[in-house]
C-alpha cells in the first residue's frame, strides 16, 4: 500500500512537471494581452500553443521563445483582429485550459463523414469541376478547405451521402469518387504532375497543418513563377552560428494572421526543433528569427539543405498570402449549391485561389478568394455582376485585396531582410567576443 501511494504521488509529480503552466496578463502591456507559457521541453509544444492562439483568430504581434535545457518559456503578445486586448473572460479561460491540456487543433467533427485528401494541377475552373463531379455522384460537401500555390492545389474535403446523410463507406463507390476526381485533377494528363487522392485522414490532425503537409509532399516549393522571382513577397535567409551549434533562420514579409503558425508548422514537419525565436511586427511588416537544430541536436549541414529550408519557408508563407477578393457566401444548404456557385464563378472568368467551406445547422458559410484569369484583381463591375446572379444578400465582398503593392516593395523587403540578417550576425559576433553579455 505504501509503495502504491508513493507511485501515485510520483505520477502526480510527473503530470505537474509535464503540464504547461499558463499566465495571462492584461496589465503589463498597454497595447496587447501577454500570454506566458512555461513547459517541459517536448517536440511540438510550441506549435500546439501557436495553434490555439491562431485558431481563435488572434493576432500575434510579438513573441519570445526560449529553451533552457529541458524547459521552455514562451511569451506571446496577442490582440484580436481589430488590434484590441483580450477582455472576454471566456476566451482567456479557454486559452488557459486548452494549452494546459492535450490539444489537437482545429479539427472538424468527422463522425458520420467521409474524408477526402486531394492534390493535383491547378487551373481555372478546377473547383467548379470538382464540385460538379461530387454533386453528380450524390455527395454532399459538409466541410472543406482548398489551397492553391505555384500551379498546384491541395484540399481536404468532408463528405456524406446526399440522400441519407450517412457516411460513404462502400468501397466501390469510394473508388468511383476517387477515379472521377483524379481525372479532373490530372487535367492535361501530365504524368509529371499526376493527381493524388486519399480517403483516409488522421481525424486528430489539424486540418491546416494537413494542407501544409499535402503541399509539401507535392513539392509545390520547387515551382516558382516569374512574378515570385522578380518581386518576392517573402525573404528568407539561413545562416549557421557554428560557435553555438544553431542554424539561424530569418523570415521577413508582410504581416498577416496565422503567419507564425505557418512557419512553425513547416519547421516542425521538416523535423527541426526551435530553441529560441523572436517575432516582431510593425505596421504591415513582420520579422521572424528562429534558432533551430535537427532533432539530434545538429545544425543545417549542407548548402542543398539550406536552400531547401529557404524554399519551403517561402512556400509556407505564400500559400496563405492574400490573393484576390474575399467573397463570403451564406445560404441555406442544399444539394449542388457549391457546384452552382463555382460554375457561375467559372463562367464569368473568376478563378478561385483559396476556399473554406463549412456547414452548420443547415446553413452553408463559404469563403472564396477570387482573381481574374490572369491572377490579378477582378474588375469591381464583374464582382457585382456575379453577386447579382448568385444573390446580393447571399454573396458579399468581405475583404478587398492588398496584393497590388507599391513598385519596389519586393526590393525593399529584400534590403530590410538582409540588413536584419547582418545585424543578427554582428550581434552574435559581439556575443562570442564577450563585448556584450546575455541577460540572465
Amino acid at each position: 500500500m505504501a509503495m502504491k501511494g508513493y507511485l501515485d504521488e510520483y505520477e502526480k509529480l510527473v503530470i505537474r512537471m509535464n503540464t504547461p503552466r499558463v499566465v495571462i496578463d492584461n496589465g503589463v502591456c498597454s497595447s496587447a494581452t501577454i500570454v506566458k507559457v512555461d513547459s517541459s521541453r517536448r517536440n511540438g509544444i510550441l506549435l500546439e500553443a501557436v495553434q490555439i492562439l491562431t485558431d481563435l483568430n488572434l493576432s500575434i504581434k510579438k513573441a519570445y521563445i526560449s529553451s533552457d535545457g529541458r524547459w521552455n518559456m514562451d511569451v506571446f503578445h496577442v490582440t484580436d483582429l481589430n488590434g484590441n486586448k483580450l477582455n472576454d473572460q471566456s476566451v482567456l479561460r479557454y486559452i488557459e485550459q486548452s494549452i494546459e491540456t492535450v490539444y489537437y487543433g482545429e479539427n472538424i467533427e468527422v463522425n458520420g463523414l467521409t474524408a477526402l485528401e486531394l492534390t493535383g494541377t491547378d487551373r481555372i475552373g478546377l473547383l467548379s469541376e470538382m464540385f460538379a463531379v461530387l454533386s453528380d455522384l450524390n455527395c454532399d460537401v459538409v466541410d472543406a478547405k482548398l489551397w492553391t500555390h505555384n500551379g498546384r492545389v491541395a484540399s481536404v474535403i468532408y463528405l456524406r451521402d446526399g440522400s441519407s446523410g450517412a457516411p460513404i463507406l462502400d468501397s466501390q463507390r469510394i473508388s468511383k469518387i476517387e477515379g472521377r476526381l483524379k481525372n479532373v485533377l490530372n487535367g492535361d494528363n501530365d504524368v509529371n504532375s499526376a493527381a493524388k487522392t486519399c480517403v483516409s485522414v488522421d481525424s486528430m490532425m489539424h486540418i491546416e497543418r494537413r494542407l501544409h503537409q499535402l503541399m509539401f509532399e507535392d513539392r509545390d516549393y520547387e515551382r516558382r513563377s516569374n512574378k515570385q522571382e522578380t518581386s518576392p513577397t517573402v525573404v528568407v535567409t539561413v545562416q549557421n552560428w557554428a560557435e553555438r551549434g544553431y542554424s539561424v533562420v530569418n523570415v521577413h514579409c508582410r504581416d498577416r494572421t496565422k503567419l507564425l503558425f505557418d512557419v512553425v508548422c513547416t519547421l516542425t514537419d521538416m523535423e527541426y526543433a526551435v530553441f529560441h525565436a523572436t517575432i516582431n511586427t510593425a505596421e504591415d511588416q513582420a520579422h521572424l528569427e528562429f534558432y533551430i537544430r535537427h532533432k539530434d541536436g545538429s545544425p543545417i549541414s549542407s548548402e542543398a539543405e539550406r536552400q531547401r529550408v529557404i524554399l519551403c519557408l517561402e512556400a509556407a508563407v505564400e500559400r496563405r498570402a492574400l490573393e484576390g477578393v474575399r467573397l463570403e457566401l451564406r445560404h441555406p444548404d442544399k444539394q449542388g449549391l457549391l457546384a452552382e456557385v463555382t460554375r457561375t464563378f467559372r463562367e464569368n472568368g473568376l478563378n478561385v485561389t483559396r476556399t473554406e467551406i463549412s456547414t452548420s445547422s443547415e446553413m452553408a458559410t463559404n469563403i472564396f478568394y477570387v482573381t481574374d484569369a490572369n491572377g490579378d484583381e477582378p474588375d469591381f463591375k464583374l464582382i457585382e455582376s456575379v453577386r447579382e446572379k448568385i444573390g446580393l444578400e447571399c454573396l458579399r465582398v468581405k475583404e478587398m485585396p492588398t496584393m497590388n503593392h507599391k513598385k519596389g516593395d519586393g526590393e525593399e523587403q529584400q534590403t530590410k531582410a538582409v540588413l536584419v540578417s547582418l545585424g543578427s550576425l554582428v550581434w552574435r559576433n559581439l556575443f562570442n567576443f564577450g563585448l556584450i553579455k546575455s541577460c540572465s
